[in-house]
């Protein structure tokens, strides 16, 4: 699964990949001490955004890979 993040006025900025079978993978700029991710199944993920800021404003999306 994906969590993505899109600021205002920008594109799409992948945050986290995950997968039952590995760790959570951030991208550059991005941490679980700010964007903690839990899976719950196979299914389900939840990702909780700390310490929320002005600068945290913006549309997140969840993306899965079905296979």
């Amino acid at each position: 699964m994906f969590w993505y993040q899109q600021p205002p006025r920008n594109g799409l900025k992948l945050i986290v990949s995950s997968s039952t079978w590995s760790q959570n993978i951030y991208e550059d700029g991005y941490s679980e001490a700010k964007f903690e991710v839990n899976r719950e199944s196979s299914n389900y993920i939840l990702m909780t955004i700390k310490n929320v800021t002005s600068k945290d404003e913006a549309t997140y999306f969840c993306a899965a890979n079905d296979h």
